[in-house]
């Protein structure tokens, strides 16, 4: 052995090359670590030691060295102040997208025509939408709380009310309907049901549905009436990947070629760009059945549809896939999403909406 500070020093100059070089090849490979990395997850348990490291730390930190905080209800004196006995009541869905990224929609200048359902039906398109993350997992909770992207802090998060839950504080009816990875806590307090998997063998695979599943749900809410305000979310699966390809039945295949396979590391760039596509298209023509079911209930009911997406996606934009990037360096494609609303007129003349 060297003296002791000149082996550190090798040591550590080591250790650097080492960093470099796991570096140089996740920069030259990341598409085939990021498809593969998603579809197989459960890899992450067998990483020795950092899984057990990450965990143990986890661990230590959730039950010994935070102090529980103390749950905190909002809103308990909300008032419905919109309702009006004299007037119909109010129905909104609130359709929550996932991954979808503003810059593949044609409402935001996409040459391409995957808005082409509701093109014609009148829908308002906000600009300048921005992610508050750019996973389902911090961006949904962040969402529905009183907080901003800012300040947003998933542990107070948990431990109070959301948006939601004040609604329902309210008096409006308040339903959750999940076809995707679940409402990451959000829902808890009200009505809600996650789609089984195997509901409905023309739209359900068993490890997955087609979103239009969740239309069949409110259908069926639709025809029960209900004579109070009430704001139903549906969740959908919309373009979550890799496997994009799962997320549009062969009919809305409109884009062409695709890419039926999850390790998108094989895919064209051209292929890869159709395959999500079709599933923007195909989350377009979901949005255009619920405007068209609430169309049809407006002798009951004052209605409205607002549309809004959790985080974006990359397609191999600077070299980035999937999503999922820290927010300080995400870039736009990750982060930038769309925002969509469609207002009857009855609504919008009862609730004083401009």
């Amino acid at each position: 052995y060297q003296p002791f500070f000149k082996e550190l020093l090798h040591k550590l100059a080591f250790m650097l090359l080492m960093f470099v070089g796991i570096g140089i090849v996740a920069f030259f490979y990341y598409q085939d670590y990021a498809a593969f990395g998603r579809n197989n997850s459960e890899l992450r348990r067998y990483i020795v030691p950092t899984y057990f490291v990450s965990s143990a730390s986890k661990y230590l930190n959730e039950h010994y060295l935070q102090t529980p905080m103390e749950y905190q209800q909002l809103g308990l004196d909300a008032k419905n102040a919109s309702r009006n006995p004299n007037t119909k009541p109010n129905l909104l869905v609130f359709v929550v997208g996932e991954t979808a990224r503003s810059m593949s929609y044609q409402y935001y200048g996409y040459n391409k025509p995957t808005n082409a359902h509701t093109q014609n039906q009148g829908l308002i398109a906000f600009n300048d939408t921005s992610s508050c993350g750019t996973a389902t997992a911090v961006s949904l909770p962040c969402m529905f709380s009183r907080m901003g992207r800012a300040d947003y802090d998933p542990r107070r998060a948990n431990a109070q009310d959301t948006v939601i839950d004040v609604l329902s504080h309210s008096g409006i009816k308040v339903q959750w309907f999940d076809n995707d990875s679940g409402c990451k806590g959000v829902c808890d307090q009200v009505e809600n049901l996650t789609i089984d998997l195997k509901s409905d063998p023309k739209l359900c695979s068993g490890q997955y549905c087609f979103d239009q599943v969740l239309l069949n749900k409110l259908d069926k809410i639709l025809a029960v009436a209900p004579s109070q305000d009430t704001v139903i979310f549906l969740h959908i699966i919309g373009s979550h990947g890799p496997t994009y390809y799962l997320r549009y039945p062969p009919e809305h295949r409109k884009f062409i070629p695709d890419c039926p396979r999850s390790d998108i590391q094989n895919c064209s760039q051209e292929e890869l760009i159709n395959t999500y596509d079709n599933t923007i298209l195909y989350t377009d023509f979901i949005l255009s059945e619920v405007v068209n079911k609430l169309k049809g209930k407006q002798d009951m009911f004052d209605t409205a549809m607002l549309y809004l997406s959790d985080h974006g996606e990359s397609l191999g934009e600077k070299g980035m896939y999937l999503h999922g990037a820290p927010y300080s360096i995400a870039p736009k494609e990750q982060t930038s999403v769309p925002m969509l609303a469609w207002v009857s007129n009855d609504f919008s003349q009862d609730n004083q909406l401009n």
